[in-house]
């Protein structure tokens, strides 16, 4: 795994309970912090048994002072790092990196739809109030299973007034994608952030419409899915193994764990690099990533160690890994 970026060691200064799932923190620093763009994010180390491992939280809003605010939702099948992240208390330490951005926000549109599903709202709010600061043409659905999961409410609210749309699935509530997005010029920018289910519909609504590729942007936090994550076994003929992924671990960790060496970057079923071939499945592939087209997951030839799953029984995989290679 790359990991070229300055490291530096961040104080707890506050947290804040923003709904029963969702909780702030603000993290004061050793020096001045360096500026960031909105869908910026940190990478920060977290303990899973014992092991320090990096996990990447967007940075929330715009930049206030000398401190950092990021935003963790404590989630069921969590592999660890929401655990621990609500584990700290004031006055702790944590190992943070500089701020990165693959998720930048072009100012230079003429037009933007900003659509935000859970915890998908961090990076989006520090879009909306740098695009209401312009004032840019721009309009926004937030999504959420609950109302008072709509995290920063009254300052979206102040920032875009009637021109966002808050959805409660508990209300019944829907979002109409294909009504947001027709509505669109034809140069418009839409950024979105959120579960998987909510990223695969915005993007088949988007190429349904015959728009650029390009103008869609989106992110992903990487561990939601289609189903309730589950045990699943694993074979890997070439190596004679057989092994079995239990909840709160990864495919990835599982196989360098038996012994099959994968490469891996983000994390996050993004980059593809952990990507491995799938022999046959027995059961259903939650595909999490945003790598693979929807075209490519229905096939379930490549699987996304990272962050993809099985539901309902197990997959044959084949590892290139060879451990006699030089």
């Amino acid at each position: 795994m790359r990991n070229n970026q300055r490291r530096m060691q961040a104080i707890v200064e506050s947290i804040r309970d923003l709904s029963p799932t969702i909780r702030e923190f603000t993290l004061a620093l050793p020096e001045a912090p360096l500026p960031y763009r909105p869908g910026s994010h940190l990478s920060v180390i977290v303990q899973i048994n014992g092991r320090p491992e990096p996990r990447f939280y967007s940075l929330v809003g715009s930049p206030m002072g000398d401190t950092y605010r990021i935003a963790v939702k404590l989630a069921p099948d969590s592999r660890g790092g929401s655990r621990y992240m609500w584990s700290l208390q004031v006055g702790g330490r944590l190992d943070i990196s500089e701020p990165n951005n693959h998720f930048e926000l072009d100012f230079n549109a003429p037009e933007y739809l900003l659509i935000a599903g859970g915890i998908g709202i961090t990076p989006i709010f520090g879009m909306a109030q740098a695009l209401s600061r312009r004032n840019a043409p721009v309009q926004m659905l937030y999504g959420s299973r609950t109302a008072e999961e709509h995290v920063y409410r009254s300052e979206l609210e102040a920032s875009l007034g009637q021109r966002i749309d808050f959805i409660a699935d508990d209300a019944g509530q829907k979002m109409d994608l294909q009504d947001a997005i027709s509505g669109l010029g034809p140069n418009a920018q839409v950024y979105v952030c959120g579960p998987i289910p909510l990223l695969d519909a915005v993007r088949r609504t988007w190429m349904e419409s015959g728009r650029p590729p390009a103008n869609l942007r989106f992110e992903t936090f990487g561990n939601s899915g289609q189903y309730a994550a589950e045990k699943f076994w694993v074979k890997v003929p070439r190596h004679d193994l057989e092994f079995e992924v239990p909840v709160g671990v990864t495919l990835l960790d599982a196989l360098n764990q038996a012994g099959v060496e994968t490469l891996y970057d983000c994390k996050r079923g993004e980059c593809g690099l952990c990507v491995i071939n799938v022999v046959s499945v027995d059961g259903t592939v939650d595909h999490r990533d945003v790598f693979f087209s929807a075209a490519q997951k229905t096939q379930n030839k490549r699987i996304c160690a990272c962050v993809s799953r099985v539901v309902g029984g197990g997959v044959v995989l084949d590892s290139d890994y060879r451990p006699d290679a030089i």
